[in-house]
């Protein structure tokens, strides 16, 4: 057995018999995801007590059973330039900003080894600043595998300190567009609710957490749909899944989120959270000029928007002045 290798033993209680294979895995082993689980399983990786018969995902479990799960080391990343679909909207000796996609991981880790924004970045740009470790070349902040939107990118070192020292000091504005569940009343205010790990579900973070850190978010409603409504959002501070924690508390989740009640049996509907960094703006890390940018919608976003525009909506917040809120 590798010596990295990791063993797990589970016993089926009385009240989890029934269940699926992989759901009783994942409540069992949160740091590993549903489809880890379940490529564990095909791979013969889980195996029952006294069996050698090969198991599935969906074998529904009985009490009593025991498991064994073995789970290999990680597959070491290979920081090879790949083709990866990005949009560079600037780049000089120093920065690049570009525009995510979504669905792409932004660096390699655990189950994500190949295809991630780094690897695209490698292809793309002709150095990187390495100050943010090995496996995180030039990455200065980052989005949500299944977020969309602008990101600042370092070119070199100096850069990279620069413009991390203007994210820690909250001179960097970021603004989001997120189309949410039903109408936020009143139509803007601030969400100042400290975010911490949640402390059964360990994917997730959660709103008023025991020790959690400081968190503050700037809404306003842009748009107003049936049952939706588009949102302009400027994160105060920068806490993991902050603005998708914030609107679920609310009451207001973003659409298509998984993690945060996103999907409802009705309003609109998402293969992903419908969350898109729109604007960016910070200080050149060199000349000191204020530079701005903004970013399209992606095609699945803007689509969605239209299809809730033609179904019909209430009246419009519009505010599209760059300064906002400071």
């Amino acid at each position: 057995m590798n010596r990295e290798e990791r063993l797990h033993r589970v016993r089926v209680e009385p009240s989890e018999a029934g269940e699926r294979l992989d759901v009783f895995l994942l409540s069992r082993l949160p740091d590993l995801t549903r489809s880890r689980l379940q490529k564990l399983i095909r791979e013969g990786r889980v195996t029952l007590s006294g069996s050698t018969a090969p198991l599935k995902p969906s074998r529904r479990i009985k009490a009593g059973e025991e498991f064994l799960v073995r789970v290999p080391p990680p597959e070491e990343p290979r920081l090879e330039p790949e083709e990866v679909p990005l949009e560079i909207l600037y780049e000089d000796a120093h920065l690049a900003v570009i525009v995510k996609p979504p669905g792409v991981v932004v660096h390699p880790a655990a189950g994500h080894t190949r295809g991630t924004l780094v690897h695209g970045l490698l292809a793309r740009l002709s150095g990187l600043s390495g100050v943010g470790g090995k496996l995180r070349p030039g990455i200065v902040h980052r989005l949500d595998k299944d977020t969309s939107g602008l990101m600042v990118v370092a070119k070199n070192d100096a850069a990279h300190l620069h413009l991390v020292s203007l994210f820690q000091s909250r001179r960097v504005e970021k603004w989001y567009l997120a189309l949410v569940h039903g109408v936020p009343e009143p139509p803007s205010g601030r969400i100042k609710v400290p975010i911490g790990r949640h402390p059964v579900h360990r994917q997730r973070m959660l709103a008023g957490a025991p020790r959690g850190r400081e968190a503050e978010t700037f809404f306003r409603v842009r748009e107003v749909f049936r049952r939706a409504s588009l949102l302009e959002v400027r994160p105060l501070t920068g806490r993991t899944h902050q603005i998708r924690v914030h609107l679920s508390y609310l009451g207001h989740p973003v659409v298509g989120d998984p993690l945060y009640g996103g999907r409802r049996p009705t309003g609109p509907r998402a293969a992903r959270q419908m969350l898109h960094a729109w604007r960016l703006g910070f200080e050149h890390p060199l000349t000191g000029e204020k530079l701005f940018f903004e970013a399209p919608l992606p095609r699945d976003f803007e689509e969605l928007l239209e299809e809730l525009r033609r179904a019909g909506k209430g009246s419009s917040h519009r505010n599209n002045r760059w300064s906002g809120h400071r």
